[in-house]
């Protein structure tokens, strides 16, 4: 039988912690009760956090996003500051599981799983997002890129605990897009996915570009040297197509039971082509 703790604050939660060090947390618990059920996990003790509300805020300060590490993926979709000032967050919320899933998991499950597939890890990369880590004594803030070290690793230390992470907000008139293949649409684990930022000219011209790769390395890729092929161009079809081939020899994808590698490459390199597309859809602000 496993002993499942239930603390309503912060400090609570810290106590328990400090007398049950072996317990696992638990925020919307989409991954862990899975692989509990399945056998894949075996604890003791579990402290869920669900119930301490000061971890639930999305705040806006000083030019960032604060969001909460028990935000759930609905909360992202709901808020209108995500909405003007992050929507490539919010889009990757969109695409991510059933409604029962979005309702119940958390941007900071998302994160600390640390699974290649997972869907806000792209969006969150390209946003530069900086993870604030508090232990009873200690705080720090670490980039995201950082704290993902590698497939389901995290750089967290004992007795640490991801409180909120902060999003640091585009300028204005920055574009959002995130595409997903899966075998099931939203249902199903990404098979790759892109998200993409860009600033353009009036007349279509790059003034910046930036891409991130989900579920084809051991963690989310970016590639500064190829996002340098867009500078000062203006958006079209061979550019694009450029940056896609690029960024396919550059990535690290397996074969596996819902895709192989040559099939990832290939959704790489036809990502970017989509965006031609999406700005027909999206217009001028580049937000669904």
């Amino acid at each position: 039988m496993k002993n499942v703790f239930l603390p309503n604050s912060i400090e609570e939660f810290r106590q328990i912690w400090s007398a049950v060090p072996d317990a696992v947390l638990m925020a919307g618990g989409t991954d862990l009760l899975v692989s509990l059920r399945e056998g894949k996990t075996k604890v003791k003790n579990i402290i869920s956090l669900e119930r301490i509300s000061e971890l639930r805020h999305i705040d806006c300060s000083g030019g960032e996003i604060l969001i909460g590490s028990l935000v759930t993926h609905q909360q992202i979709l709901d808020a209108p500051i995500i909405a003007e000032a992050l929507p490539v967050l919010r889009q990757a919320a969109s695409l991510l599981g059933s409604p029962a899933v979005r309702h119940m998991g958390t941007i900071g499950g998302n994160i600390c799983t640390a699974s290649p597939a997972a869907d806000l890890l792209p969006a969150l990369y390209l946003l530069d997002a900086r993870l604030e880590l508090h232990t009873e004594r200690t705080k720090r803030t670490v980039p995201i890129t950082d704290f993902i070290i590698g497939p389901r690793q995290t750089s967290l230390s004992e007795g640490e605990f991801l409180y909120r992470i902060r999003v640091p907000i585009p300028v204005p008139n920055t574009r959002a897009y995130y595409f997903k293949v899966g075998q099931r649409k939203a249902l199903a684990i990404t098979i790759a996915s892109m998200a993409a930022l860009l600033r353009l000219d009036t007349d279509m011209t790059v003034l910046e570009g930036r891409f991130s790769w989900g579920s084809v390395g051991p963690t989310v890729l970016r590639f500064p040297e190829t996002e340098k092929i867009l500078q000062n161009q203006k958006l079209s079809e061979p550019l694009l197509k450029e940056i896609g081939e690029k960024s396919a020899r550059l990535t690290e994808p397996i074969s596996d039971i819902q895709a192989s590698a040559d099939y990832r490459r290939m959704l790489v390199s036809n990502f970017p082509l989509r965006l031609l597309q999406a700005e027909k859809y999206t217009g001028s602000n580049g937000k669904k």
